[in-house]
Formats: structure tokens, sequence, C-alpha cells
């Protein structure tokens, strides 16, 4: 019986500490790369930088699945929900779209995409606006992401609150 207890015990212990995918990231400033904002991103991850005139486009590469991509450009307002809601127009004209998963942030949403009956795939788009700045951060557009690792990539890019 003790040593049911025991089994018992370490069980409930594994159970209890799963691990938290946030656990494996850490903060990353991106000021280096010409944007002010710091994300939590895996210690492996690798920044690269476009300027492509009108925006730049950071792609932030990691390990488990992280594969981030930043739009930064003038603002076209500071309603982000406004952009959100522009965003999630176009994400829904894709012809793969298939649902809206969590829009609980008026700045930003996860959807999953069906390329057929046994291909799914999820993605999100978010919106922060930082004086005359926009940036649109979303996964990278080649792959394919299940709703853990985009929740996560979500999580990473989220704005904490104070």
């Amino acid at each position: 019986m003790k040593n049911f207890c025991i089994v018992l015990c370490v069980l409930i212990l594994m159970g209890a500490c799963k691990s938290d995918p946030m656990s494996n990231l850490n903060p990353l400033s991106l000021l280096p790369h010409g944007i002010p904002i710091t994300i939590m991103a895996p210690d492996s991850a690798k920044v690269r930088t476009m300027d492509l005139l009108v925006q730049k486009d950071i792609t932030v590469r990691g390990e488990d699945g992280y594969d981030l991509q930043i739009f930064a450009s003038d603002a076209t307002s500071s309603d982000v929900a406004k952009i959100a809601s522009e965003l999630k127009g176009e994400v829904k004209n894709n012809p793969y779209f298939s649902k809206i998963v969590d829009e609980s942030d008026s700045n930003g949403f996860i959807y999953e995409t069906k390329l057929d009956s046994t291909s799914t795939s999820y993605g999100f788009q978010l919106v922060r606006v930082m004086g005359d700045r926009e940036y649109i951060f979303q996964n990278a557009l080649v792959g394919t992401f299940s709703e853990k690792e985009i929740r996560t990539m979500y999580q990473a890019v989220k704005e904490k609150k104070k």
C-alpha cells in the first residue's frame, strides 16, 4: 500500500509539472533590429531583417515551431481594433480559411485554415501601434503550425500588462 501511495504521489506531481510552452522562451529585444519592442523567443532564435522601403519585415525563427514574422510600417490608424478587424477580413477572404478560433483580444486573433479534410493549420495576427508606427505580428507565411505552436507565439508577442 505504501508503494502505491508513493507511485500515486509521483504521478500527481508529474501531471502538475506539465511543461508550459512559455517556460522555454526568454525576453528578446528587437531594438538592435530597429524595433523598440521586446518579445518572448527561444534562446536559439535567429532574427533576420529586410527593409522593403515602405515597411520592415523582421523574421524571428527558433526551435519547436517558433517562426514569427513582424511587419513594421507607418501607422494607418491609431485604432488597433480597426486594424485588427481589417486583417481579420483579409484572412477570411483566404479560400482555405475555416474559422476564427480565438478573438478575445481586440488587437488580435487566432484562426484555422483547412487545405482539405486531412490538413488543418493555424495562424494568428496581432497589431500594436506605438507612436506613428504600426507593428503586425503573425506566424511565418511558409509552413503549417499546430494550434499549440500558434498559441505559444501569440502569447509570446502579446504586450504584457503592467
